[in-house]
C-alpha cells in the first residue's frame, strides 16, 4: 500500500520522540456490555438477527507516528498490511479480511466471523462453538445474497466454509464466497452492493445499520470501510478492520464483534479488547531490550 503526503505530527530529526499517551475509550466496558444487551433485546423483538457492535478508543501522541503505523501494518496475518499518509492524516491497516476481490473472471468475498485465542484449546473451542458457527453462517448467507444481487454475475458458490486461520495471536473463522462474472459489472455497482461489508454490519443489513447508528457513541471513521487496489483488470479491497487512524493530535482505533441472541455481554467486551491488544502493543513500540 502506497504512502504519500506528510504525516500529522511528523518530527524532524532531533525533535520530540514518539510517545503514546493513555487510551480513552468512547464508552466504558459497562456501556459496551449494555449495548450488547440492547442488541439482544432487538433480536428478541425480531428486529434483527445479528448486529456488529463496534467501539472506539483514542490516545494522544507526540512525535512521528509513521514508524509506529508500520509496526501495525506488519502484524502477523495481515493480508492487507500497509500505511497511507496524507496532509494532516495517516492510517495503518493490518486487516486479514477481503471485502471483495475481482480477478480471473470471478468476484470473491471472504467474510470473517468468530474469534478465539490462538491456542490449541482456543481452536477447539472455536470449532465446537454453536454460537460462533451460527453467527458466521448468518454472515455467509448475507454475503451470498449480496453477491447474488450484483448485475452481471452467475451462480454464487461457497467455496470454503468456517476455515480457521490465525491473525496475531487469535484464531478467526473465514469463509470464501464467489461468483463468476457473466456480463457487464462496473465498480460503482460493486461498491454500492457490497459496502458496508456484512461482517461489520449484521443481518438484515439495513436493520442492523439502524441499530448501529442508535447504539454506537461515535462514528466509525475509516474503520469498517475498504482499502486496497483498483486496476483495469483487478480489484482487491480489504475490509478496514484492525485499522488505526492518526490526526494531528490523536491515534484512533476501533474493535467490536457480531452480536447474536446467545452472545454474552462480558465475553463480547473481552473479545473486542483482545482484537485491540496487538494493535495497541504495536503502536506503543517494540519491547525494551533485556540485559
Amino acid at each position: 500500500m502506497a504512502e504519500g503526503g506528510s504525516a500529522p505530527g511528523c518530527s524532524a530529526p532531533g525533535n520530540e520522540a514518539w510517545a503514546l499517551g493513555e487510551w480513552t475509550p468512547s464508552w466504558t466496558p459497562a456501556e459496551h456490555a449494555a449495548a450488547v444487551s440492547r442488541v439482544r433485546e432487538a433480536i428478541g423483538r425480531g428486529d434483527v438477527y445479528q448486529v456488529n457492535v463496534v467501539g472506539h478508543t483514542s490516545a494522544p501522541y507526540t512525535g512521528d507516528p509513521v514508524p509506529a503505523l508500520h509496526r501495525v501494518a506488519t502484524l502477523p496475518g495481515a493480508r492487507y498490511g500497509g500505511v497511507l499518509v496524507g496532509d494532516g492524516w495517516a492510517l495503518a491497516t493490518a486487516s486479514p479480511e477481503t471485502l471483495v476481490e475481482v480477478r480471473d473472471g470471478r468476484v470473491v468475498t471472504r467474510p470473517i466471523k468468530g474469534t478465539r485465542p490462538a491456542t490449541a484449546e482456543g481452536r477447539r473451542e472455536l470449532l465446537a462453538s454453536t454460537k460462533e458457527r451460527s453467527e458466521h453462517v448468518m454472515i455467509v448467507d448475507l454475503s451470498r445474497n449480496d453477491l447474488a444481487r450484483l448485475p452481471g454475475v452467475g451462480p454464487v458458490e461457497v467455496e470454503e466454509l468456517f476455515a480457521v486461520r490465525q491473525w496475531s495471536g487469535l484464531w478467526q473463522a473465514e469463509s470464501v464466497v464467489s461468483a463468476p462474472i457473466t456480463g457487464e459489472l462496473d465498480l460503482a455497482s460493486l461498491l454500492r452492493t457490497l459496502v458496508p461489508g456484512g461482517s461489520v454490519t449484521g443481518a438484515p443489513k439495513i436493520a442492523a445499520l439502524a441499530e448501529i447508528a442508535r447504539l454506537e457513541p461515535v462514528g466509525r471513521g475509516v474503520s469498517m470501510a475498504a482499502v486496497g487496489w483498483i486496476g483495469p483488470d483487478h480489484v482487491d479491497l480489504g475490509l478496514t478492520i484492525r485499522t488505526v487512524a492518526v490526526d494531528g493530535t490523536h491515534v484512533h482505533a476501533w474493535a467490536g464483534g457480531g452480536i447474536v441472541w446467545d452472545s454474552d455481554p462480558e465475553a463480547e467486551v473481552a473479545e473486542a479488547a483482545a482484537k485491540l491488544a496487538p494493535i495497541k502493543a504495536a503502536l506503543a513500540g517494540p519491547p525494551a531490550p533485556t540485559t
